[in-house]
């Protein structure tokens, strides 16, 4: 097995569970070297347009992602490198000036919409995975998220979700779920698809820890 970290892509729509699925991962190995990168705060930075034009743009389109900066990141992780994740400013609807600095770990969980559409991004997973879950539990997740914690109202939410999140979703995402390894019903209900997930995550720890001792 290669000594560089390994890099496990997690896709599914908006409210799948990929985001539950991730965190019951790292709950798991909360002691071990693994890392969660969210593909949400690689948003574009958008300071140089007005308010009014940030509410426009279309952020489930893959062109609101700074996916070449993500990649660059997850190539330094895998040679061992930190880096300086950015913040994204969910009221602003901007870049906020301040950055996460990161240590490299062993696993690195790279979590988001559309992590399997890009093809380069694609090409740094080791293992990749898609979160089906039906539209109806993940419109209602979503509505959840977006009203208790980014202070949208409900209108906002249906509105943008049958203008823009559904027909990306039919575009871009579900598509991408033929680059998967292993697609993953229900989300972060599916107690059989995380432990089987965390199994292989273990033999990877146990291998590299193996390694580092001979």
């Amino acid at each position: 097995m290669s000594s560089k970290p390994i890099v496990i892509g997690i896709a599914g729509g908006t409210g799948s569970g990929k985001t539950s699925i991730s965190n019951k991962i790292l709950q798991t190995f909360q002691d071990k070297s693994v890392l969660l990168i969210q593909q949400d705060s690689y948003y574009l930075d958008q300071g140089h347009l007005t308010f009014e034009e940030r509410l426009e743009t279309n952020y489930d389109h893959p062109s609101a992602f700074d996916n070449q900066l993500l990649a660059e990141q997850i190539s330094q992780l895998k040679r061992y490198e930190a880096i300086k994740i950015p913040v994204y400013d969910y009221v602003r609807y901007t870049r906020s000036d301040q950055t996460i600095h990161v240590e490299p770990k062993d696993v690195v969980i790279l979590e988001g919409i559309l992590v399997l559409e890009n093809a380069e991004l694609r090409d740094l997973m080791d293992i990749k995975l898609y979160v089906d879950t039906d539209a109806d539990i993940r419109i209602l997740r979503r509505m959840v998220r977006d009203i208790g914690e980014r202070g949208r109202t409900i209108q906002s939410v249906i509105d943008q979700y049958l203008s823009v999140v559904r027909p990306m979703h039919i575009q871009f995402v579900e598509p991408s779920k033929v680059y998967a390894d292993v697609i993953i019903p229900e989300g972060g209900k599916n107690r059989v698809a995380i432990d089987l997930v965390a199994t292989k995550i273990n033999m990877i720890l146990d291998d590299k820890s193996a390694k580092k001792s001979q």
